[in-house]
């Protein structure tokens, strides 16, 4: 059986706890490893998958992420294939946007109606991982399943702020629990020691299996699952069909990350840089696809790295750097020492009119100057940095901030835009 598959990415939240990355762009729109975006994991998951019809569902922001993927993802008449953007948008029966994931699909089901379809695939555009669907879509079927969840296994001591489900042996889902805190309950949760035995490296622990945001739905099941006015699949919809329909679960034994706050975006980020990252970009037959700029090789004078990823048509002179991603056009003066650092880059070069017109009304450039000291920051893109400035989020609490700036989960972010003056200390 080859069932007929339609992609659906969530990309409508609005992501406040990855403000303020997502103060002028839709999340999955924020850049990642220096030169993709998060949308470009689930989509090119599923093109690696051999699913190439993919809805995107958008509703903040959506400017730079309809550009994105109007700019990336372009097919031959031929294969059938697309990507589409479904964008929020008032209708007759309701003016409100989408109040949950389900409701976002539920207000597209008309849309979906111009596709054949038979099995909707369901994906988030904030996460890091790299998946076969055609493995959970096999499960799915063979099972006679009306609804399967990816599920990540954690160790139960670990499973804080995430949706936990207690599967049989044959991965039905008996209980699912939304973000538990009673350590009784969580303990009630933990897999049986025959699925325990299947994990790669169950370490001597319990583990838990975690929602990952993902689902497999039949077409008949989707429609009957939302005649109601429930808004969220996790917290609503899936909790509430449990005994009505048949729901099973898909064991995900791989790394996967959730992009939902700056500390978990920049921690994912800087882990690129080792040796060994958990997620691997440099895979040929697995490529994370993205938008062709077609820039020139960065050029590197003089500087010392250790451990940093470095994007297309850079430009750095004596730096030094260590445990860095410096994106795409990113320009980085004399001098300058950064230490855990995500430098995004910019969107185009300034000429030199642009250089002049800065230097007038006494602005730096845009990039990063002469003789700085950043550490523990995110730096957006299009940032104008000043020479001999001082960037570390050290001793300041959560959520302090300026005009330019703001410290949130232990990292200091420059907005996108900001300006910081020469000498400027934080």
């Amino acid at each position: 059986m080859n069932p007929k598959v339609l992609s659906i990415v969530m990309g409508g939240g609005r992501g406040t706890r990855l403000s303020p990355l997502t103060r002028h762009r839709a999340k999955p729109a924020v850049p990642l490893a220096g030169k993709y975006r998060l949308v470009d994991i689930p989509i090119s998951n599923c093109l690696n998958s051999g699913l190439n019809r993919i809805l995107v569902l958008t509703q903040f922001h959506t400017a730079s992420l309809h550009r994105h993927i109007q700019n990336t993802y372009k097919f031959d008449p031929f294969g059938g294939g697309f990507v589409d953007i479904l964008a929020a948008e008032q209708k007759e029966e309701t003016e409100a946007w989408y109040q949950g994931t389900a409701d976002a699909v539920r207000q597209n089901l008309f849309h979906f109606a111009d596709h054949q379809y038979d099995i909707a695939l369901i994906l988030s555009g904030d996460q890091l991982y790299r998946m076969d669907f055609r493995h959970i879509i096999k499960q799915h079927v063979e099972s006679g399943a009306d609804i399967t969840l990816a599920a990540k296994p954690y160790p139960a001591e670990d499973v804080s702020g995430l949706g936990l489900m207690r599967v049989d042996d044959d991965l039905n889902i008996l209980e699912f629990v939304e973000k538990p805190t009673d350590p009784k309950i969580i303990n009630s949760l933990v897999m049986s020691e025959k699925l325990e035995k299947k994990l790669k490296d169950p370490g001597g622990k319990k583990h838990c299996l975690a929602s990952m945001g993902i689902y497999v739905f039949n077409k008949k099941s989707l429609l009957a699952s939302l005649d109601n006015k429930m808004t969220d699949f996790g917290k609503e919809i899936i909790p509430g069909l449990l005994g009505q329909m048949k729901i099973q679960g898909y064991v995900f034994d791989a790394y996967w990350e959730d992009i939902g706050t700056v500390h978990s975006f920049f921690e994912a980020n800087l882990q690129l840089t080792d040796p060994l990252p958990p997620f691997n970009f440099y895979n040929p037959d697995l490529p994370i696809y993205t938008h062709p700029r077609y820039l020139p090789g960065s050029k590197v004078n003089s500087c010392k790295f250790e451990r940093v990823v470095i994007c297309d048509g850079s430009m750095l002179t004596n730096v030094t750097a260590n445990r860095c991603v410096i994106g795409d056009r990113a320009v980085i003066g004399e001098g300058t020492v950064l230490d855990n650092v995500i430098v995004m880059g910019a969107d185009r070069y300034e000429d030199a009119e642009q250089k002049a017109k800065a230097d007038a009304k006494g602005i730096p450039r845009v990039g990063i100057g002469k003789n700085c000291r950043i550490t523990n920051a995110i730096i957006d893109k299009n940032a104008r940095i000043g020479d001999n400035v001082t960037l570390s989020p050290d001793g300041k609490e959560d959520m302090f901030q300026t005009d330019s700036l703001m410290v949130r989960d232990g990292v200091l972010v420059v907005y996108k835009n900001a300006v910081l003056p020469n000498g400027t200390t934080i």
